[in-house]
């Protein structure tokens, strides 16, 4: 557990976006983010898709930092089974 929170708690300290804008960005609160973050709770699919594009408002930069992160860290995984 805890890929997606990885990458996004990496991009989100790299780029200096705070989780408060990717909530408002994203339309949910901010204790969401905070869970994916922190490795609590991961996302959904659906919602991996919805942090990239809101990651695409902000910063598309982050958003392809965040989407290659993530596919990194599962590729790494599936290597090491």
């Amino acid at each position: 557990m805890g890929k997606a929170g990885k990458a996004l708690k990496r991009v989100l300290e790299t780029y200096g976006i705070s989780q408060n804008h990717l909530a408002v960005t994203m339309g949910t609160g901010r204790p969401n983010i905070h869970r994916w973050v922190n490795e609590i709770r991961d996302p959904v699919a659906d919602t991996v898709l919805e942090i990239r594009d809101a990651l695409k408002k902000i910063n598309p930069v982050a958003a392809q930092e965040f989407i290659k992160l993530y596919l990194e860290d599962s590729t790494e995984n599936d290597e090491q089974l």
